[in-house]
């Protein structure tokens, strides 16, 4: 059996099912000699790259609570008013 490359990819937090965005994010390729140029995509346009170039994609569980927005940091905030 040969080996195939993989593309990891993950649901995107902000990019549910029904919201007209991409919903996936490509976080690694393995084994595919593929240059990537937009990171999110959808589900069709990756079964597509998949199946063009005899890749597996490989869904990434998205993990609660976890990254920097969790942490404190990174994220967008809103500015606050200053008070007088």
């Amino acid at each position: 059996m040969s080996e195939t490359g993989r593309i990891f990819v993950r649901q995107r937090r902000d990019a549910a099912e029904g919201t007209g965005r991409p919903r996936f994010a490509i976080v690694a390729v393995q084994g595919v000699d593929l240059k990537v140029f937009q990171s999110h995509v959808r589900r069709g346009e990756l079964e597509t790259i998949a199946a063009e170039t005899g890749a597996q994609v490989v869904y990434l569980p998205r993990g609660e609570g976890e990254g920097p927005a969790s942490e404190g940091g990174g994220g967008r905030h809103r500015r606050r008013q200053k008070e007088d």
